[in-house]
């Protein structure tokens, strides 16, 4: 079986460039989950009450996914990768994660953050991976903090 990096990136690049590193120190394949309508700097201003950020995490929104995982059966291990956005994983994840059967895959979440803990990201998530075993949930700032998940 094979392993995954799946991750969102939004501004600065950062998760990327984890997710980047990561996959290459585990020798997975790499997936970039990408909305259909791109984010914008406008849409990522957070202190903006009206910015799309906010209105999709707080109207809890499914976002559309630009493309999909053709070969999502032949791996056994999933790394997912994002930014928090308000204590938890944007909602792009969340409809990432209902696309696909989890079941039998051991799943390891990273998410990167400015300032904000993990907090119980991988409790909310858990419902959209069932099947599916959270093995760790860590907030990482680069790949280096996952160097236990070889």
């Amino acid at each position: 079986m094979k392993s995954l990096v799946a991750y969102f990136s939004a501004e600065a690049g950062t998760t990327r460039k984890v997710a980047e590193n990561l996959a290459a120190d585990v020798s997975a394949d790499i997936f970039e989950i990408s909305p259909v309508t791109p984010y914008s700097e406008a849409d990522l201003k957070w202190t903006n009450p009206i910015a799309r950020c906010n209105r999709e995490k707080l109207g809890r929104k499914d976002i559309p996914i630009a493309r999909k995982i053709q070969n999502w059966e032949d791996y056994d291990t999933v790394y997912l990768g994002f930014p928090i956005w308000y204590y938890g994983a944007p909602n792009v994840i969340f409809t990432f994660c209902k696309d696909y059967n989890w079941a039998e895959k051991k799943i390891y979440i990273f998410a990167t953050s400015g300032g904000s803990g993990i907090g119980k990201t991988a409790e909310k998530l858990a419902p959209f991976v069932k099947g599916g075993k959270i093995m760790d949930a860590r907030r990482v700032t680069a790949a280096e903090d996952l160097s236990d998940w070889k």
